[in-house]
C-alpha cells in the first residue's frame, strides 16, 4: 500500500505492532448527495488491543453492488480506555477499546437514484405494520384533503394519491401528511428478560377472571458442631460431635382473585399486594399465561 503511494523503505525493517486491521461501515442516508459528509464505524478484526488515538487511512466503502458509494479517512474517537499496571495483571477498562467511530470522516462519492413521486401517488409504510394504524392513517389523510385521495393496500402500505393542486408543490404535500397526528394502534404484549428481572407490561394488556395464590417453601438445614470432653482423670479423649436440625416453613398466602378483563393497573396492583419479587412476578405471568387467563402476547428476551 506504501509503495502504491510513491513511499520508499525497507521491507524487512518496518515493525507494524501499532498497525491494526478494521473492518469500516457506514450507513448511506437517503436523499444524499455527492459531496455529503457521514459517520464511520470502524471496529477491529484482528488482534489490536486498542484503537484509541489511531488515524483511519483513506478507505472506500462498497455497496452490496460492489461499487463505491463513500470515501472514509480521519482520526478516531474511541469512547473508553484500558489501562493496565507495568508487569502485574492489573488493568481497569471501560467500555470497549476496539470499536470506534470517525465523526464525518466519510465522503459521498456516489449518488442513489430515487424519487418520492411515482405514477403520481406516494406509499406510506408503516413502521410496525398493523391494520388498525393502516385504517386510522388512511381516514385521518382522507379527511385532511376532503376526497378519497388515500387507500390502505394492506396492513403495511397506504398509498395515497397526490392531490391536483399540490403536484407542483410535492414537499408541501409530504409535509402536510407526515404532520398529521394518528393514534397508533398497539399490541397486548409482555417482555420479560430473564437475565436482568425486567419486566414491561403493554398498555393493552388485559386478563380473564383468574385466582393467583403465591406461597414459598423454605427448608432450612442447621449443622452445628460441639465438643465433648472426657469425664475428669479418665482415659478418655475429646471429641467433636455434630447436631442436624431441619426446619421447614411455609409462609400462608391466600387467593388473590382478579375479575374478569383485569387492566394492567389492577394486574400490578394485584402482584403487589402478593408481596412476590420481580423473579416471583415473571414466573406468575407466565403461569396465567399458561392457564389461557392472559390476553396478551408474550415474549421472553
Amino acid at each position: 500500500m506504501l509503495e502504491k503511494m510513491g513511499v520508499k523503505f525497507d521491507a524487512n525493517s518496518l515493525k507494524v505492532k501499532n498497525v491494526a486491521a478494521v473492518i469500516v461501515t457506514a450507513k448511506l442516508p437517503p436523499f444524499s448527495r455527492v459531496g455529503n459528509k457521514i459517520d464511520v464505524e470502524v471496529a477491529s478484526i484482528g488482534n489490536a488491543k486498542s484503537l484509541k488515538g489511531g488515524l483511519l487511512i483513506m478507505t472506500p466503502l462498497k455497496g452490496g453492488d460492489g461499487k463505491v458509494y463513500a470515501i472514509a479517512q480521519g482520526n478516531l474517537s474511541v469512547n473508553g480506555y484500558s489501562v493496565k499496571s507495568g508487569n502485574t495483571k492489573s488493568k481497569a477498562v471501560k467500555n470497549h477499546v476496539t470499536i470506534g467511530r470517525v465523526p464525518n470522516g466519510g465522503t459521498i462519492e456516489r449518488e442513489i437514484k430515487n424519487s418520492i413521486l411515482e405514477n403520481n401517488y406516494i406509499d406510506l409504510i408503516l413502521k410496525n405494520p398493523d391494520f388498525t394504524t393502516a385504517y386510522r392513517l388512511r381516514k385521518t389523510i382522507n379527511e385532511q384533503f376532503g376526497d378519497e385521495y388515500a387507500k390502505a393496500i394492506d396492513s403495511n402500505t397506504i398509498r395515497v394519491s397526490v392531490p391536483k393542486g399540490l403536484k407542483d408543490n410535492l414537499i408541501k404535500f409530504v409535509a402536510i401528511v407526515e404532520n398529521l397526528d394518528v393514534k397508533v394502534d398497539t399490541p397486548a404484549k409482555i417482555v420479560i428478560n430473564e437475565r436482568t428481572g425486567t419486566i414491561v407490561i403493554g398498555k393493552n394488556v388485559t386478563i380473564s377472571s383468574v385466582a393467583i395464590s403465591h406461597g414459598n417453601l423454605n427448608i432450612i438445614v442447621e449443622e452445628n458442631e460441639n465438643t465433648k470432653q472426657p469425664a475428669s482423670f479418665s482415659l478418655g479423649t475429646t471429641a467433636k460431635t455434630k447436631t442436624t436440625k431441619i426446619k421447614i416453613k411455609e409462609n400462608k398466602v391466600d387467593f388473590s382473585l382478579l375479575q374478569d378483563k383485569v387492566t394492567l393497573e389492577d394486574l400490578v396492583k394485584a402482584l403487589n399486594s402478593l408481596g412476590v419479587s420481580t423473579r416471583d412476578m415473571i414466573s406468575i405471568i407466565q403461569a396465567i399465561k399458561a392457564s389461557g387467563s392472559l390476553q396478551a402476547e408474550l415474549e421472553i428476551i
